[in-house]
């Protein structure tokens, strides 16, 4: 079958984008609101269509899912060096197409309601385009080069809607934040795609994911400190991966980036530019695994098991709902590294790839459901903070269900689409590492923990009187919450084992009874905490909090990593490094710089005083010159 017209899946956006902005000012915000959300409709059904046609008709040959590819020569270097762009068609591609479509969409709805009568209605639908088109270009990238391009223009376009909010000082605080920490990252990036192209000798996924190739096939070749140069170019590509992904310790501008509007919140830090980064490393998954044994993704394990332990315990203590999301996201999307961390290549062997692909469609659709929940209680009531909370269940009854069904489902309660996915990563590290997994488990016990504290907190706790009576929002609003409540319980019955997996080949994947009832005992737990705590108001929190003293401050400032990359910028690269260089640029290249312009203007204003004006004065110069000459020829012509 030809694919060639998925390449209408992103410019679809990007035309929409371009004619918002382009008309910003002769478009009617409610139009624009229409526009935007057209646009994506249609999306939405191209990538449905795509999902179809691949995974139900000629996606399959045999018992192997087939790769398709359509490439375009844009740039010609030589004969053997330039550029191709294209979509490239594969199970991983084609999944994010949808998630990326589908909660895309939905956000373009709810926006319709929460911004409206905002003052940039239609410039902030032509960001929300902009970001769309990006991430598309990027999920179908047929080659790294191609992948970067539209890798930073996600970049540019996240920057642009965290601070929508432009006269907020903290809003460009927070834009200006999550765009240099992810431009340092996206700098390893770069140099990582520089030195597999180069010892790989090309920059197509095809080429570099051959079994047979070049690549996988003589890795150990080169090498630079006792690595394979090969595996420092996939670790410099995971840095760039982290950065996108909020890692440890790449996390810092996450939670800041809550500065921005709501819904954008749930499209880019929920389910689509965060997890850029997890499925970076499983569209290179066969140069992870079979380079070097995998010793870069064994770091990919621990990096993703470290973040998801790390983030789980500052979200305990956060009081701003968006924030507790967004580290909750970071957990999570330690899970999918984790995930790919701990996989096999074949068969059931390559259970984690799955599970981390299976993880990262459930967490799009419970976490954008979380976020847009989220901004329908700030809506409703204009405070992020759980203690000006309490007793919303009685006025916000849509908001409350979908709300209880997402949190049900991200702490892994059976039945919910997280159970699902979440079981597979803990069985893929249980059969590949223990200590990872017992890290996964107490993870899921945190993460129930912390998801009903916001429920019990916000919906029950104590009967807040409100200035304004709390009311459901608008069905603009609540369409989508109920669309991914949906989701996020159908979503686990997918066999994602028979359409997604490493190797292209379906495999069978069983429940693992014993260990499900360990995560889920443990989940339990952490709900029934919850309960006890924050079901009423009480001053059991307050009595805990303070029991754990020192570690529980660390943990509400995030330990203090803020701080620390406030003093290393300042303290140590702006005054002990970069000062010095500052004052040689100033005082020695700026200032002979100076010197020899000084000194020509000072040279220039004596000699246009020879243009006198008067005749004689030129004929002296001439004879005189005239003089020299000859006495010159004489001297010359003598010796």
């Amino acid at each position: 079958m030809d694919f060639s017209y998925t390449i209408l899946i992103p410019l679809i956006p990007l035309a929409v984008f371009l004619l918002l902005g382009i008309n910003y000012n002769r478009i009617k915000p409610a139009v624009s609101g229409w526009i935007g959300s057209l646009g994506l409709f249609t999306t939405l059904g191209l990538s449905y269509y795509t999902a179809y046609q691949y995974f139900f008709v000629v996606g399959k040959v045999g018992d192997v899912y087939q790769t398709f590819t359509e490439q375009w020569r844009w740039m010609t270097f030589t004969e053997t060096l330039y550029i191709d762009m294209g979509v490239l068609i594969d199970q991983i591609s084609v999944m994010m197409l949808v998630v990326v479509s589908t909660i895309s969409f939905m956000v373009h709805l709810y926006s319709r309601g929460y911004m409206k009568g905002d003052p940039g209605y239609t410039k902030f639908f032509a960001f929300l385009s902009l970001f769309t088109f990006s991430m598309m270009g990027l999920v179908l990238a047929v080659n790294l080069f191609q992948i970067y391009i539209f890798w930073e223009l996600v970049g540019v376009s996240s920057f642009l809607l965290i601070g929508y909010y432009y006269t907020k000082p903290s809003a460009v605080a927070a834009a200006k934040k999550a765009f240099i920490v992810t431009r340092f990252a996206d700098l390893g990036f770069l140099i990582g795609i520089l030195i597999i192209g180069y010892y790989g000798g090309s920059y197509d996924f095809a080429t570099l994911n051959d079994l047979e190739g070049n690549v996988i096939t003589n890795w150990a070749s080169t090498s630079f400190m006792g690595l394979s140069v090969i595996t420092w170019g996939l670790l410099l590509i995971f840095m760039g991966g982290a950065g996108k992904s909020a890692m440890f310790p790449l996390h810092i501008w996450l939670p800041d980036a809550m500065e921005g509007p709501t819904p954008v919140s749930a499209l880019i830090h929920a389910a689509t530019m965060v997890v850029a980064g997890v499925y970076l490393v499983a569209r290179l998954f066969p140069l992870y695994y079979f380079v070097e044994d995998g010793y870069a993704l064994n770091l990919v394990a621990w990096v993703g098991a470290f973040s998801a332990l790390f983030a789980a315990i500052i979200a305990l203590t956060q009081n701003d709902i968006k924030r507790v999301l967004a580290f909750s996201t970071m957990s999570q999307i330690g899970y999918m590294m984790l995930a790919l961390g701990v996989s096999g290549y074949y068969g059931h062997d390559g259970l984690g790839y799955m599970a981390s692909m299976f993880h990262l469609f459930t967490h799009a659709m419970f976490k954008g459901l979380l976020f847009l929940a989220a901004g329908s209680i700030i809506h409703a009531i204009h405070s992020n903070y759980i203690q000006d909370m309490g007793g919303l269940r009685k006025y916000m009854p849509i908001t409350h269900i979908t709300f209880l069904i997402a949190a049900l489902s991200i702490a892994g309660f059976p039945g919910f689409a997280g159970f699902f996915s979440k079981d597979e990563i803990l069985v893929a590290a249980y059969e590949h590492n223990k200590l990872i997994y017992v890290i996964g488990v107490v993870v899921a016990g945190l993460t129930a923990f912390y998801m009903f504290r916001l429920y019990f907190g916000i919906f029950w706790g104590k009967d807040t009187k409100y200035q304004h009576t709390p009311h459901e929002s608008p069905v603009s609003m609540t369409f989508p919450l109920v669309f991914l409540a949906i989701m996020s319980v159908v979503g686990g019955y997918i066999h994602f084992s028979e359409y997604v997996t490493v190797d292209h080949q379906p495999f069978e994947a069983h429940l693992n009874y014993p260990l499900a009832a360990i995560a889920v005992g443990v989940g339990f737990i952490g709900i029934l905490l919850a309960f006890l705590f924050y079901r009423k108001p009480s001053g059991l929190p307050d009595k805990v909090s303070t029991s754990f003293g020192l570690l529980y401050r660390w943990a509400f400032d995030k330990f203090y990593f803020d701080e620390l990359y406030l003093f290393v910028t300042k303290e140590i690269i702006f005054k002990r490094i970069s000062a010095p260089f500052a004052w040689f640029d100033r005082h020695i290249v700026d200032g002979t710089m100076n010197l020899i312009g000084n000194s020509t203007v000072a040279g220039s204003e004596k000699i246009k005083k020879i243009q006198s004006g008067r005749v004689q004065d030129y004929a002296f110069g001439f004879i005189a010159g005239a003089v020299v000459l000859a006495m010159i020829f004489i001297y010359k012509w003598i010796i």
